[in-house]
């Protein structure tokens, strides 16, 4: 059994580590923690979850993933992807149930890193993270519209149907004032980068956290007629949080396997994309399986604080780079940021408004979507369209995991289609060999053929081997197969093979192999097929086959004379 590996990044980084970087490090994990503050708090009440679980969420699981992840400069925390999922968890099953599918995701994160099955997260098609990235925007853009528009809902549905009905049928309870904060809220956030480089004061200052502190002093000076987060939720508690485990139903944890895997997916995906584009930008190469095992403990230690599903931060990862974080120390400094706050700035959070913390999540949904792809379709094969849209359409209508698992076998069946396609049985000249009288029948008819293999003979394009069985007059007594060009063998063309050896016996036929490549001659030979075809009768090269049917043709023109 392998040995299980366990090396966070943050060691090959303590060596040499010195003030200076610190320095870097503290400044960058001040601004990423200042960034996350209003995010994980409107990622959390977009989630159906209080703006403290969401907080606690990123100090806790932001910390570990730091200190225990396979990648420098990796942030994490709560994410906009998750909101739809975990919204969906907590109308269908409750917050207790959240958390226990949260650790059950931890789990199988953690096996996952154990068994060193992260590369296999890269082994997902663009068309399909597309695809379900896309969906997860568009769900996060609906799920946002109530407190967007300030509607009157008590209990919005998970599911896409009941979404859009509830919203509908409520349209009619739009709060003016709810809109107008939002909307200017919204323009704000959209315009910030432009006032950042006019006024040099902005420039260093989140816009999200920019929004948050305008409309929070606005509120609390002029008492806005909007719903706040002292008014939703009696504000942010400014102790830390009781330490327990949550309830656990029986009956219940088989239904929650789904979920859990769910979150385990996601998160992976996530997670492992945000590192490989960090490392890109720092020229470094993250550590795949132990970054799913540092998401995995890091799932599993934030429901026992209250806090929820967390993965790796494309946003505040690309920020930590920016500013110039290095290690994982700035990762860790984020999270004590949030700390501090909270345990300082909390009494304030009453005067948050929901409406601000909606236009927030409504940027983060416009801005994660690859819209651009959508206008570039045209460009690519049915297909590619056929994968991307049917990833997005079910992800915005049913489920992720039905969309990543559908897209997975559209993916699959493509690229079967096109292997297939590739793999080709072609007729080979025999030149003047072919005119000798030996090899040819009285009437001219071959008894020597010979045809080349090119791409792969697996289960997808074993019937191209039929040709060699078609139908004929007068059919050769020797056939020979150049498999120069054949790179793969499976099991199902292996059967395919010995299948024509039989069937060309029964006419009287020899089958001459040469030209093997390692794998499928690996395969042939292990399989016992090489005994089968006859130890002679593999040769190394064309002419080697040639000059073994030269042996072979006296012996058939003797059985024709019997």
């Amino acid at each position: 059994m392998a040995k299980i590996a366990f090396h966070p990044k943050l060691l090959d980084t303590l060596p040499g580590y010195d003030g200076a970087q610190f320095s870097r490090d503290a400044s960058a994990g001040l601004t990423v923690g200042v960034l996350a503050l209003p995010l994980a708090m409107a990622f959390a009440i977009a989630s159906g979850m209080s703006p403290t679980a969401g907080i606690w969420t990123a100090i806790v699981a932001g910390f570990l993933i730091s200190a225990l992840g396979g990648s420098r400069v990796q942030v994490g925390g709560p994410t906009g992807a998750f909101i739809p999922i975990i919204y969906a968890i907590v109308a269908d099953y409750g917050v207790q149930n959240l958390l226990v599918a949260t650790m059950l995701a931890g789990a199988i994160l953690v096996a996952m890193g154990v068994f060193r099955l992260g590369n296999l997260i890269r082994f997902i098609p663009k068309t399909v993270v597309i695809g379900f990235t896309n969906g997860i925007a568009v769900v996060i853009f609906l799920a946002q519209i109530k407190d967007f528009l300030g509607l009157r809902i008590e209990h919005m549905p998970g599911e896409f149907f009941g979404k859009v009905e509830a919203l509908a049928a409520n349209l009619h309870t739009i709060d003016i004032p709810t809109v107008a904060l939002s909307i200017a809220s919204l323009v704000v956030l959209l315009s910030w980068n432009r006032l950042a480089r006019r006024f040099t004061l902005l420039a260093r200052m989140p816009g999200p956290l920019g929004v948050l502190v305008v409309a929070t002093v606005a509120n609390a000076l002029l008492q806005l007629p909007v719903e706040t987060i002292g008014s939703r939720f009696n504000g942010i508690p400014q102790d830390l949080p009781a330490f327990a485990l949550p309830e656990l139903s029986l009956p219940t944890l088989g239904k929650l396997i789904s979920p859990a895997l769910t979150i385990a997916l996601l998160g992976a995906i996530e997670s492992l994309l945000s590192a490989r584009v960090a490392d890109s930008a720092i020229d470094d190469r993250h550590d795949p399986n132990q970054e799913l095992i540092a998401q995995g403990i890091a799932n599993i230690a934030a429901p026992l604080f209250g806090g929820f599903a967390a993965t790796g931060a494309i946003a505040r990862t690309a920020t930590n780079v920016r500013t110039g974080g290095r290690s994982p120390v700035a990762g860790m400094v984020h999270s004590l940021v949030l700390l501090a706050v909270v345990l300082v700035l909390a009494p304030f959070a009453k005067h948050i408004p929901l409406a601000t913390l909606s236009a927030i999540v409504v940027v983060v949904s416009i801005n994660m979507g690859e819209w651009h792809e959508f206008r570039g379709l045209g460009r690519f094969s049915l297909n590619y369209r056929a994968i991307l849209l049917s990833t997005f359409f079910v992800t915005v209508v049913f489920d992720l995991t039905l969309a990543v698992e559908l897209g997975m076998v559209l993916a699959s069946l493509a690229f079967i289609y096109r292997m297939s396609d590739l793999t080709r049985v072609e007729r080979m000249p025999l030149g003047e060999l072919a005119m000798l009288p030996q090899f040819l029948y009285p009437d001219k008819t071959p008894r020597v053929v010979a045809y080349s293999l090119y791409g792969s003979l697996f289960f997808g394009a074993i019937h191209k081997l039929e040709t060699l069985l078609a139908p004929a007059e007068r059919h050769p007594e020797i056939v020979i197969l150049e498999m120069q060009h054949l790179v793969s063998l499976d099991t199902t063309g292996l059967e395919g093979l010995e299948s024509l050896c039989k069937n060309l016996h029964k006419r009287g036929c020899a089958l001459i192999l040469c030209n093997l490549n390692v794998q499928p001659g690996s395969l042939i030979e292990r399989s016992g097929f090489a005994d089968e075809v006859g130890p002679n009768n593999i040769c190394g090269d064309l002419y080697g086959a040639l000059a073994r049917a030269k042996e072979l043709l006296p012996r058939f023109m003797d059985e024709d004379n019997i």
